[in-house]
């Protein structure tokens, strides 16, 4: 496993923070009875570029809704610098992924209880 620094840590927090919210904002106007959260975010060591993992729900039209979030990625990161700007010098690179652990711990609960 990586070992984080304190730096990436914070700014992990800080973007993981502020995508949610912009996420948010985007999922009243685009994905309409979808909800998509941020599970995590991890930043590179060289601070450039932030793994952004999306939970998706329901998970069937993930794919489709990661799409077109990876669509709108350079409008994403330009938001996320107008809130961030103040506190990062620069504005991470952002590269968005579907997180599928509820899907896996979900599977994994059927396969016990049957």
């Amino acid at each position: 496993m990586e070992q984080y620094s304190t730096r990436q840590n914070k700014i992990s927090k800080l973007v993981q923070r502020e995508m949610a919210d912009i996420l948010l904002k985007l999922n009243k106007s685009n994905f309409q009875g979808k909800l998509i959260s941020v599970s995590v975010v991890r930043v590179t060591k060289d601070l450039g570029i932030a793994r952004v993992y999306l939970s998706i729900f329901p998970s069937e039209f993930s794919e489709a809704i990661l799409a077109e979030i990876r669509k709108l990625t350079k409008h994403i990161r330009g938001d996320l610098g107008r809130r961030v700007g103040k506190s990062l010098r620069v504005i991470p690179n952002l590269e968005f992924y579907i997180d599928d652990s509820l899907d896996y711990i979900d599977n994994i609960d059927k396969l016990l209880n049957s």
